[in-house]
């Protein structure tokens, strides 16, 4: 998220001082507790269902919920051309989730640590290879100082798209899924900028639905049935 996305009409008279405001609101969100944290009992470390005896232990990952998105190389092994947040896996040497969302930013989209105030971390969300991810929201408030450098071995290209646009019915399709036992809803978001048409879906729409309603403080104008699945246990 940064100061160039599509903001509330209020923030267009004094852009500055409504800008402060909404970093001093964001520093103040408190996420719901993570599901999937250390010491919360749904976290408990299980058996693999694919290797007798191993222990499953998911992997988190942190995004840089800054509007900008990537269209993922067409020749990597996991979602190969679709479009997502820059972020990643994250590693040891990591300070926290915000250091592994400005690393791997960096290392994809070539975005300097220095240009961007981080000021809240969002509702944990499971992937379905349950990455644990962590959306990080910072703001980048110099937008041309930002020259993108892409990772071509990562990233395909690289746009960008206004917040309010996961909160209205327009340009949206969707459809419910089973997983686990609970229906859950998948949504599409069709955009489209100088001539290049994305598909924005999965967990990349549903990490900025959630963080549109956090910035914008309203839901959604469509219905969304969510689903929060439980690790698994002993």
């Amino acid at each position: 998220m940064s100061s160039d996305l599509t903001l509330p009409a209020s923030m267009e008279k004094d852009p500055g001082r409504d800008m402060e405001a909404l970093i001093q609101r964001l520093r103040l969100h408190q996420p719901r507790p993570s599901p999937y944290a250390a010491g919360n009992p749904s976290a408990t470390v299980a058996p693999s269902p694919d290797a007798a005896g191993q222990l499953f232990r998911p992997r988190r990952a942190a995004v840089l919920l800054r509007v900008i998105l990537t269209k993922r190389s067409s020749s990597l092994s996991t979602h190969s051309g679709e479009v997502a947040l820059p972020g990643g896996k994250a590693e040891e040497g990591d300070a926290d989730d915000a250091a592994t969302a400005l690393r791997e930013a960096k290392e994809e989209i070539g975005l300097d640590p220095s240009l961007v105030t981080v000021v809240a971390s969002l509702e944990h969300f499971l992937s379905k290879h349950l990455l644990v991810v962590v959306p990080i929201v910072g703001i980048l408030s110099d937008i041309e100082a930002f020259k993108p450098v892409l990772n071509v071995s990562e990233v395909d290209d690289i746009f960008d798209v206004p917040l309010e646009m996961f909160l209205k019915d327009e340009n949206r399709t969707s459809e419910e899924r089973e997983k686990m036992g609970q229906t859950f809803t998948i949504h599409y978001f069709n955009y489209e900028k100088e001539n290049q048409k994305y598909l924005i879906w999965g967990l990349t729409a549903r990490i900025l639905i959630h963080a549109a309603s956090v910035v914008y403080q309203r839901p959604p104008d469509f219905p969304e049935r969510r689903v929060q699945f439980n690790l698994p246990k002993f």
